[in-house]
């Protein structure tokens, strides 16, 4: 197992842990409770890929909805009815825990939404989307870092460090504040008794630096939990079961009183040009992943899911016209969902554009009518009271004209 030193803040008290996946801060803050008495948490996932928004969510009740999106249109009867959700729109049916969370307005969608890239790059939209930049080529720091860094230190929130999970620290959670990061499918056998015999040199030789790596072996071992360190021996963060895995190793570290109250998840494959499925087949496999991965923030979560955001974010939609390979390409408009016991649910919140010719963007997508940036900015408004200042110049900046979606935390 390496041990090298990693230096996303200028302080060497961040120690990467096995071969590039786990370093801690030597202490994790003990966090001041709101003045209300609230612990608030914020969960952010990444689908990196560009999920399909009409899929995962669908306008059933427009009338041009079933035309251009062909076999891969959900449908509230045949086979593999989808769930409604109100009498216009209607989930997955591979998401029945996120239906169970909107009835008890614990869920909502926002629809029709995109960051403010307009154009059909992979690289670039996710650059836009975790940097929260109006604009690609900013990949030195993330918004959801920089939101960190922003909050007071003690007399609401004092929340001053963060978890990542992937394999690599997501660019969203990149940055100057303290971040606990964690690739789940590299963790290191917590039978080795490798990373002790270094820990126990390190205690000699360095104890702030020990300090530092007995922090990260413990929060490794927490996140295990059970089985999860052979998770990698299992499949990656692509996959229904990583997903879920993922968000339960996720759940014992935030749930944990000396624990992140902050952390990004990132999932990888929602590019699905080809055979994607609507009800069934890949896009349906892929969403019972993020499925059980709301799941599973519930259940670890616990007493603390109710003070608890949960969003999931992509980089951008996909068209509203099936292609010749029964898929989608590269489109604009598509869904942020929201779950957690904070969340104000039950609503499909959506300025609805409409899907006829005239209607789409450029010819060819959902035209967006919500700004991604305007309900992150709500989240972190309503969550931990950044003010819409810090928000347009620190956290998402150049975005003033971008305001904060109100009323989304309960």
């Amino acid at each position: 197992m390496a041990l090298l030193c990693e230096t996303p803040h200028p302080s060497r008290r961040a120690v990467l842990i096995g071969g590039g996946t786990l370093f801690a801060w030597a202490y994790l803050p003990r966090f001041a409770r709101a003045a209300d008495g609230r612990d608030p948490r914020l969960v952010v996932i990444v689908l990196r890929g560009a999920l399909d928004g009409l899929s995962t969510v669908g306008p059933v009740g427009d009338p041009d909805y079933t035309g251009l999106h062909g076999d891969i249109a959900l449908a509230l009867n045949g086979p593999h009815p989808a769930l409604p959700l109100d009498g216009f729109f209607a989930v997955n049916p591979a998401m029945p825990n996120f239906a169970r969370l909107f009835q008890a307005r614990q869920a909502a969608v926002v629809h029709a939404a995109a960051t403010g890239y307009r154009d059909r790059s992979h690289f670039d939209g996710q650059d836009v989307l975790e940097s929260g930049y109006p604009g690609p080529g900013h990949i030195a720091t993330g918004w959801l870092n920089r939101a960190l860094s922003a909050l007071p230190s003690g007399d609401r929130v004092g929340l001053k460090g963060g978890l990542a999970v992937g394999p690599s620290t997501p660019l969203v959670m990149r940055g100057a504040a303290p971040v606990l990061g964690w690739a789940p499918q590299t963790l290191p056998d917590p039978s080795d008794d490798l990373a002790d015999r270094v820990l126990d040199l390190y205690n000699h030789r360095d104890p702030v630096l020990a300090s530092a790596l007995q922090h990260g072996l413990e929060a490794g071992r927490m996140a295990a939990g059970d089985g999860m360190a052979g998770m990698g021996r299992k499949g990656g963060l692509d996959n229904a079961a990583g997903m879920r895995q993922a968000a339960e190793g996720a759940a014992r570290l935030i749930a944990a009183d000396d624990g992140p109250r902050v952390a990004a998840l990132a999932f990888d494959g929602w590019d699905t040009h080809v055979n994607e499925g609507g009800a069934t087949g890949r896009l349906a496999m892929l969403l019972g992943g993020l499925d059980g991965a709301f799941a599973a923030l519930e259940t670890g979560l616990g007493a603390r899911w109710k003070d608890t955001a949960v969003v999931a974010i992509t980089e951008f939609g996909r068209t509203a016209r099936i292609n010749g390979t029964i898929g989608t390409d590269h489109g604009t408009g598509t869904v942020v969902l929201l779950a957690g016991g904070a969340i104000k649910g039950g609503r499909v919140i959506a300025d609805w554009p409409g899907l006829k010719e005239a209607q789409l963007y450029q010819g060819r997508d959902l035209a967006p009518t919500s700004d991604v940036r305007g309900v992150l900015k709500g989240l972190l408004a309503d969550q931990f009271g950044l003010s819409a200042t810090v928000l347009g110049d620190k956290v998402f900046p150049d975005s003033g004209s971008v305001k904060p979606m109100q009323g989304l935390i309960a």
